[in-house]
């Protein structure tokens, strides 16, 4: 095993965060990690935002169906794709993991929560006044874990196959 590996396979979605704030410097080498996402032709159409302001924060988990927690959150990312761009669902999904993961790293515990295809995606668009280009695709809340719950996970065996799948 080597760093980056423990790294992902310690990570786990956390929605109770304790009230800490996220140092600026830490959240700004966060978007460093977003940015440096795997991008299909180098096109790069994101934009991503980070609240930390108790109302935004508020705000938005008053929007979305399955992600209230954000209002407890010390910071949510929320990544956005330009509509037009071929890719820019694969890009800016590739852009939510690397913000996962360099929370992972950091100790900070973060939860997925989806945007693309959600019909609160326009109203987040929106209170973030995020141009119409742009659609949500994520939003990652952030804190430091009051819990991490952890969850099983199915067993490789039961999930890979190698060269041709074939029915056991």
């Amino acid at each position: 095993m080597n760093l980056g590996t423990t790294i992902l396979k310690c990570r786990h979605s956390v929605r109770k965060y304790k009230p800490d704030p996220i140092e600026e410097i830490i959240l700004k080498d966060i978007l460093e990690c977003a940015r440096l996402a795997p991008t299909a032709m180098n096109e790069q159409p994101w934009l991503f935002g980070v609240i930390t302001g108790r109302e935004t924060l508020e705000r938005v988990a008053g929007l979305i169906d399955h992600g209230k927690f954000i209002a407890d959150a010390a910071a949510c990312f929320a990544v956005f794709g330009k509509k037009n761009a071929k890719y820019y669902l694969e890009d800016c999904c590739a852009a939510t993991e690397n913000i996962i993961i360099a929370l992972q790293a950091y100790g900070i515990g973060s939860c997925w929560v989806p945007g693309e295809k959600k019909d609160y995606a326009e109203s987040v668009r929106t209170a973030l006044d995020v141009p119409e280009e742009y659609t949500l695709v994520s939003l990652v809340p952030a804190g430091y874990p009051l819990d991490i719950p952890i969850q099983k996970k199915k067993p490789l065996k039961d999930i890979h196959f190698c060269e041709k799948y074939t029915k056991e």
